[in-house]
């Protein structure tokens, strides 16, 4: 069975139709494939609309301030893509002139992009035969051609890409690569696929061998943290809110947040507020404390647990710093902030 052709045969007959497939512009490309990382197409979609209304084209985004651009990626997580994309941005229109390099290898040089995205914007919008290699692509390689091999190890990677590269038509690189990925996003899903349906059923080492919930293999399991966040809630005698930029490393960087006490360990809510009562603001106490939620908010993230609860403090004088709520709702947050204050400041 050949393969490609029945592959590419396949994707024509059931693609999605998706924007970012009607164009051969990088940047459109570029943005999608930024999205599209750790997030499904039907979740991602509305962000490339919104992006592309507000920053039409590589200028209006390395032009635009880092603020909008996280307030417009909010809900999306993985914060560090959006930074990345406005950084890449501004490098293009510095230091390239406002065009996108135009071969695999130049792109592999901007900030945020790796060997995947470069691969799939190099071929979408310049046709190069260079293969992608994705968690879909793994998946139906591992599945068709019977390979075992760890995934999770670099070495591995290099064998899968050396087959992908093999099977990849070179004057056709575009239509093989999205047709590869949309077979693993539509037929060979992750779990309980309709092999029955599928058009490799009769050739396919997983299914002959009954081992489609084996392949692929991958030894490495995520370390999940867990941690307990107390947020708080300062209200000053106007009203106003202090809310602050979070600047160090890790999740979240430069979106804003409520000033926050983290413990190490789960405690009920009235054992929390031992400690918020000694919470010192600039020399000046509340006069009243209450919690929001008795119990956490979980909200999991991809190596994280977060174990979330909001205490709300007022106080009897201004604060300094503090801001109204019109001006804090500006701001771009983690999604769990954001759904907080939509939820009780209107």
């Amino acid at each position: 069975m050949d393969f490609s052709n029945v592959l590419i045969n396949w994707y024509l007959q059931n693609m999605r139709n998706l924007p970012w497939r009607e164009t051969t512009n990088p940047y459109h490309i570029w943005l999608s494939e930024i999205i599209l990382q750790q997030t499904r197409v039907a979740q991602g979609l509305p962000y490339y609309y919104a992006f592309l209304k507000k920053f039409p084209d590589v200028n209006a985004l390395a032009n635009a301030d880092e603020e909008d651009v996280l307030k417009l990626w909010q809900g999306l997580g993985y914060y560090s893509r959006a930074r990345n994309l406005h950084f890449t941005a501004k490098t293009i229109v510095n230091d390239m002139h406002g065009e996108f390099p135009s071969n695999y290898k130049e792109l592999l040089k901007l900030k945020g992009v790796g060997e995947y995205t470069a691969a799939a914007i190099a071929s979408f919008s310049y046709n190069e035969p260079v293969a992608v290699l994705d968690g879909n692509v793994f998946r139906v390689l591992s599945r068709y051609f019977g390979i075992n091999l760890d995934i999770s190890q670099s070495k591995s990677k290099i064998e899968f890409q050396k087959l992908a590269q093999s099977l990849l038509p070179d004057n056709n690189a575009s239509e093989f690569n999205q047709a590869i990925m949309e077979f693993g996003a539509l037929q060979c899903v992750p779990k309980n696929p309709n092999c029955s349906s599928c058009v490799f059923n009769s050739s396919c080492y997983a299914l002959q061998k009954n081992e489609i919930d084996k392949l692929p293999y991958k030894s490495k399991k995520i370390k999940v943290t867990k941690r307990f966040l107390n947020y708080l809630i300062l209200e000053d005698s106007n009203k106003n809110i202090i809310v602050e930029k979070r600047v160090e490393n890790g999740i979240w960087k430069n979106l804003f947040q409520f000033p926050l006490i983290e413990e190490i360990e789960e405690k009920n809510s009235d054992e929390s507020m031992m400690i918020i009562k000694n919470f010192n603001f600039k020399d000046k106490r509340p006069v009243d404390i209450f919690v929001y939620n008795e119990d956490y908010i979980r909200h999991k993230l991809s190596h994280q647990d977060l174990h979330i609860r909001f205490y709300k403090l007022n106080y009897d004088c201004e604060l300094e710093g503090a801001e109204s709520i019109e001006k804090i709702k500006k701001y771009p947050y983690p999604i769990v902030l954001h759904n907080f204050i939509e939820a009780n400041f209107s």
